[in-house]
């Protein structure tokens, strides 16, 4: 599965995190930025997402397009590295002004980098 053409389509995508207890927590996210085919990055606020991740680094994320019909992917992730700063960042945050509202990206204070460790179907 090629997620660079992928994550070009419109759609909806969900994180889930879980705590160093088990508590699980899922979150509406943003496309990606494919970083490459192994190498996805989101933007991330103090929340629960990335306070989960601070005790276990992996996740899941599915993501439906908006085509129809069940087009989309599952895939597991294991978290590789949080930036606080630097280019994607405020490229992150620029985007999120954009697509949220003036002022929104302020809120995103992390660059957060996963290796792609399993692609699934989404059905």
């Amino acid at each position: 599965m090629n997620l660079s053409e992928l994550f070009t389509h419109p759609g909806l995508g969900v994180m889930s995190t879980s705590s160093s207890d088990g508590n699980v927590n899922s979150a509406v996210y943003a496309r990606p930025h494919v970083i490459d085919e192994t190498t996805l990055a989101w933007g991330m606020t103090d929340k629960r997402t990335y306070q989960n991740l601070t005790c276990n680094r992996h996740a899941a994320f599915l993501f439906k397009t908006s085509d129809p019909g069940f087009s989309g992917v599952r895939l597991g992730l294991e978290l590789i590295k949080t930036e606080e700063e630097g280019d994607l960042l405020e490229t992150i945050k620029a985007n999120t002004d954009e697509i949220v509202g003036p002022g929104a990206g302020a809120a995103v204070t992390h660059a957060v980098w996963f290796k792609v460790i399993e692609i699934k179907p989404l059905i």
